[in-house]
């Protein structure tokens, strides 16, 4: 085979220390346990964004969302980039995506009446569709439907859970079960239409986008696995402080301690996620744990099937997620802000056997998103788009380290509220203020506002992140060095896809050389 398959899978909303190679004591993933052992596993590996849209932004474009300015759920991505799919195609690929990808198209192709701007899930153009998931959760639905099941109204009211189980009083909501079974579940029917393509698909190299909401809310579990984990088996959220000193410590945190609801995490919720308890919490815990376990059977079934086929050892893949969770730490759910908890994420990356490289490693340089798109083209050996910010991680899959690496991570989080405005009210400033950039090494993480105080987390005596030293004197020299070095960074990696190109006698010249394509 010329070239591998490619089988690039995003589990959404997937934290980093949800699996069990990494040092989960609790949580069963036996399937990607395995793969980790057949690949490579990044330990300090960061989305740049959050959340849905704009990450998956930077993860199929290969750039910083300061760069390709999809910023917020709904955002257009300019019409102008190239993306993994179109590239993929150059290669001779006909990429096919399962899931979803939220992408918003320019509306300087389409018009600014198109319907497309009815809805912020669109396909990102270049993939050929085996299967698109929306909120309106179709066809699944219909799927249930014709199953037998009784479906209530439409969309996510199908997470309501199981009318006929009676919930315990001393169990969160969360711990009742959905009412459809795990063989019906979304991300089952999702899988089922994987291994159809994959039975009927030709001698050609396939590449498969697999895109799997859960464990993204809302946080419900089958009946088969609903009671698969307790809350005590759960590691305690991160609360070293009373949520009055937390939201004192920064304005941003006030803000998102009464804006992140928890109807927007679980069908039977009220209020502010920040007034949960820590009962509650190591519930939820315990049923996102299993929508982790749930995701790694179905994988295990499409891993199943390239075995049976022959294509597992000729298959390159990509198993990483779009950002991470909160999950309770200092009092926040979902993906937002600064923490760590929103933004590392896992990356396992399994090469084709006829590569050579070593496999069953660890890497802990740290890779960010960006790098995924450069990466998977660089696979196929498709050349790496001028656009692209990130690095390919090949040699660090074979145990090289690129002179000049990355010694920080990089992301960029949008608070703006265009529809409601509230954000910009809260904090009475424009929306052109409301975005944070992050600075995060081994040492400090710093964290800059456009239109706040900013924080400095010291990363070796502070893991948690609990005790903010920008204000501090003694501290005021590393915030300078760490402004510093953030700018720096936000210099160096401005747009400039056509910044080395330059015109000479010969013709059009990059670093010495005359060129005659792009």
């Amino acid at each position: 085979m010329s070239k591998p398959n490619v089988l690039f899978i995003t589990i959404d909303q997937w934290r980093a220390d949800s699996l069990g190679a990494t040092g989960d004591p609790v949580i069963q993933t036996p399937v990607l346990d395995s793969l980790c052992g057949d690949g490579v596993v990044f330990l300090n590996h960061y989305s740049c964004s959050a959340p849905c849209g704009p990450s998956r932004a930077t993860l199929h474009t290969g750039m910083y969302p300061s760069n390709h300015r999809s910023i917020l759920n709904g955002t257009p991505l300019s019409g102008g980039l190239t993306n993994i799919a179109f590239e993929a195609r150059k290669s001779g690929y006909d990429p096919i995506l399962f899931g979803y990808t939220d992408t918003t198209p320019d509306p300087r192709d389409l018009g600014a009446s198109d319907p497309a701007f009815r809805t912020y899930e669109g396909v990102l153009p270049g993939f050929t569709v085996g299967m698109n998931i929306t909120s309106d959760c179709e066809p699944w639905l219909t799927y249930l439907r014709d199953k037998g099941y009784s479906v209530p109204g439409t969309g996510y009211d199908v997470y309501y859970p199981d009318p006929d189980f009676s919930l315990p009083a001393d169990r969160h909501s969360t711990y009742a079960p959905a009412r459809f079974k795990g063989e019906d579940s979304e991300t089952a029917w999702l899988t089922d239409y994987v291994l159809k393509e994959l039975k009927t698909d030709g001698d050609d190299p396939f590449f498969f986008h697999v895109s799997y909401l859960r464990p993204h809310p809302p946080f419900i579990a089958t009946p088969e696995l609903h009671d698969l984990y307790q809350p005590g088996q759960m590691k305690d959220p991160i609360r070293t402080r009373s949520l009055p000193e937390m939201a004192e410590q920064h304005p941003f945190l006030n803000f998102a301690y009464q804006k992140v609801r928890q109807e927007d995490y679980f069908m039977q919720g009220d209020g502010a996620v920040a007034d949960l308890t820590v009962d509650e919490v190591l519930q939820i815990r315990a049923t996102y744990k299993a929508l982790v376990t749930e995701a790694d059977q179905n994988i295990g079934r499409i891993i199943s099937a390239l075995k049976e086929s022959g294509d597992y050892d000729d298959t390159l893949i990509v198993v990483t997620t779009d950002h991470g969770e909160q999950l309770g730490d200092h009092y926040l759910f979902g993906k937002l802000g600064f923490y760590d908890q929103s933004f590392h994420i896992p990356l396992i990356i399994k090469p084709p056997l006829s590569w050579g490289f070593n496999t069953g490693e660890t890497v802990s340089a740290f890779t960010e998103s960006v790098d995924i798109m450069p990466t998977i083209l660089d696979g196929i050996n498709q050349a790496i788009p001028r656009q692209c910010n990130g690095e390919t991680l090949l040699p660090l899959l074979k145990g090289e380290t690129p002179e000049g690496w990355r010694d920080a991570v990089h992301w960029l989080f949008d608070f703006r509220d265009p529809l409601q405005g509230r954000s910009e009210a809260f904090f009475d400033m424009p929306s052109s203020d409301c975005n944070v950039l992050v600075h995060r090494d081994e040492d400090f993480k710093y964290v800059h506002f456009a239109n706040l105080p900013p924080l400095l987390f010291d990363m070796r005596n502070d893991p948690q992140e609990e005790h903010n030293l920008a204000e501090e004197p003694d501290y005021q020299a590393v915030v300078l060095h760490y402004v510093q070095k953030l700018l720096s960074w936000r210099m160096r990696h401005e747009n400039s896809e056509l910044a080395d190109l330059i015109t000479s006698d010969d013709g059009l010249t990059e670093k010495g050389a005359v060129i005659t394509e792009l």
